[in-house]
């Protein structure tokens, strides 16, 4: 055997990869690091399944779960229903609303660390901030009021009632006709 062959061999050979082996220890291998990756992951995959087994379950289980699903609709759905209340009644919405600004300011503060801890990651300053446009929101509402006001007080007024004369003959019989 040549030269080249001895090299090929000690570094090759009996199994090994020497140039492989070498390289391992600057740069990590990526099909093994892929299978260490693939094996944690389906580890981590087999546990969760074994957390979440129905047969395990019991009623108590489940009815936890179940409340744990309600205050996100609850809130999404309430705030849209303050939405209507506010447009079907706005005097009614404006009393709730005043009756909201005499909370005082500790017990917000109670209410939005609850909430932020149960949604997680939600500013105290964000509460502020909505406090204050409540604030100023519910200062709007009698201005709110005497426009929808005026907006039913369009309802009685007809267009024939302020419709200009016109000498057009054919529009003058037609109003006669109607009146």
């Amino acid at each position: 055997m040549g030269l080249i062959g001895q090299l090929f061999t000690a570094l090759f050979g009996n199994g090994r990869n020497v140039v492989a082996e070498t390289a391992e220890v600057f740069r990590v291998n990526a099909e093994a690091q892929a299978a260490r990756a693939h094996d944690a992951q389906s580890a981590a995959l087999q546990q969760f399944g074994g957390e979440f087994r129905l047969a395990r379950r019991g009623w108590f289980d489940r009815l936890m779960d179940a409340l744990n699903r309600v205050p996100r609709p609850a809130m999404a759905l309430g705030t849209l229903g303050l939405f209507i209340a506010a447009m079907v009644d706005p005097v009614w919405f404006a009393a709730r609303m005043a009756g909201i600004a005499l909370v005082p300011e500790p017990l917000w503060w109670l209410l939005a660390a609850i909430v932020s801890f149960y949604f997680g990651a939600r500013h105290q300053a964000k509460g502020q901030d909505f406090q204050r446009e409540l604030a100023e929101t519910m200062a709007a509402v009698p201005q709110v009021v005497r426009t929808v006001r005026e907006v039913e007080g369009l309802r009685d007024i007809t267009p024939e009632d302020e419709a200009p004369p016109s000498d057009n003959p054919a529009l003058a019989d037609w109003r006669a006709g109607r009146s």
